[in-house]
């Protein structure tokens, strides 16, 4: 059985005291899958901290990172202080590129920032033609239509396309996000190419996202 990826975005979402709450409730079945909880910013110290006082097999990171170093960039978190709380960092999810107008040069300065600091790299792209910029570990398939509508891809076809992605990139692992949930999360994961998945609302909460993992790990 392949080893599986999954990799919960919270996006913008989240108190302090909600992300305690999370970690409090959440049940992580004991398997050899790697498990992701991408979190605001603000909230990667107390899931830092959580995570040292209990057992939970989970890695933390990041949704964004500065594309510069660290310096007079008002606004910007850098690489390296992601890296003092997380392992991963999310680049190039469709939401970035709609709504702040990222760009493929910028994107490989992130990778490039990411990849100095020590930071694995989720790398989002909407189709089998977008360029992969070089040193991503996982590349998540997404296609921009399934982001928060509730519609997915077919599985049959997000597997044509991740097979794709990974005969041109070489990377490795690859998975699927779009609306993915602990109802559907199977069909996709089943597929010979698709190697996890990048749920969105599906990880806010743990009672959900733990159903979402025990689905995955067991198909």
């Amino acid at each position: 059985m392949r080893k599986r990826f999954i990799a919960g975005n919270w996006k913008s979402n989240k108190t302090s005291d909600e992300a305690r709450i999370w970690m409090d409730q959440v049940n992580i079945p004991a398997s050899d899958a790697t498990i992701v909880v991408c979190a605001p910013f603000t909230l990667l110290p107390i899931l830092s901290s959580s995570k040292k006082q209990s057992t939970l097999s989970i890695q933390l990171g990041a949704q964004n990172l500065s594309p510069f170093a660290e310096g007079a960039y008002t606004g910007e978190v850098s690489a390296r202080q992601i890296k003092e709380f997380a392992e991963w960092v999310i680049i190039g999810h469709s939401e970035r590129r709609k709504y702040f107008g990222e760009t493929d040069e910028i994107l490989a300065q992130k990778v490039l920032r990411a990849k100095e600091s020590g930071l694995k790299v989720i790398y989002c792209v909407p189709d089998d033609t977008t360029t992969v910029p070089g040193g991503v570990e996982v590349v998540a398939y997404e296609p921009v239509w399934a982001i928060g509508t509730g519609k997915t891809d077919t599985p049959e076809n997000a597997n044509s396309v991740v097979a794709s992605i990974k005969s041109k990139t070489k990377v490795g692992m690859c998975i699927y996000g779009g609306s993915v949930t602990a109802e559907n999360v199977k069909s996709f994961v089943s597929m010979d190419a698709i190697d996890g998945v990048l749920p969105g609302g599906a990880s806010l909460d743990p009672g959900s996202f733990s159903k979402l993992i025990q689905e995955a790990i067991s198909s």
